[in-house]
This record gives structure tokens, sequence and C-alpha cells, in this order.
């Protein structure tokens, strides 16, 4: 059976909710900076091409650290407000009912 998640308190989601959108807002900052870095040393290296290659730079770029941060952002939220250790492991007590079975052969 699991247990309740502390997820459930509306007060606790939206803490945990609110330091997210916050994180998420840092990031997003973060991910302009890392955009603009990396457009500029693409033009250092290859300078004056096809728009194309800045924006497809730009948006795989941008969409990857932006992709990352959310999933981490999510495994920082579940894993801060306790919401891991709501779910049951059921693995361990079919490990230990397999070695007690085993021995009994």
């Amino acid at each position: 059976m699991t247990r309740r998640s502390p997820l459930d308190d509306p007060k606790i989601a939206a803490h945990a909710w609110a330091r997210y959108k916050r994180l998420m807002r840092w990031m997003a900052g973060f991910t302009a900076a890392v955009v603009i870095v990396s457009l500029g040393l693409l033009y250092s290296q290859i300078g004056s091409t096809s728009v194309h290659l800045y924006l497809a730079a730009a948006l795989g770029v941008g969409f990857a650290v932006l992709l990352m941060s959310a999933l981490m952002g999510l495994v920082f939220l579940s894993s801060g407000t306790g919401h891991d250790e709501s779910i049951a492991d059921t693995r361990d007590s079919d490990q230990a009912d397999d070695e007690s079975a085993g021995r009994r052969r």
C-alpha cells in the first residue's frame, strides 16, 4: 500500500511548485546566456554563414539545456518534498521471500 504523498497537501504543493518555477526562471536566464555564448563561439570559429545554422544551433542548445533543467528540477521537487519516500518498494520484500525460499530447498 502506498503512503500518502506530501504533495497531496495544498500548502506543501504550492510551495514546491513555486520553488520549481523559480528554479526554471533562473534556468531560462542561464539558458539564454549559454545560447549567446555558444552562438558567439560558433561565429568566431565559422564566421558568416547561413542564418539557418545559427537558428538551428540556438534552438538545439536552448532546447537541450531547458529540457535538462526541467527534468532535474522535477527530480529535486520529488525528492525535496518527500514524494519519493511515499512510494512503497515491494522489491525488498520480494527479494527476502526469494532468499528464504532458496534456503528451504
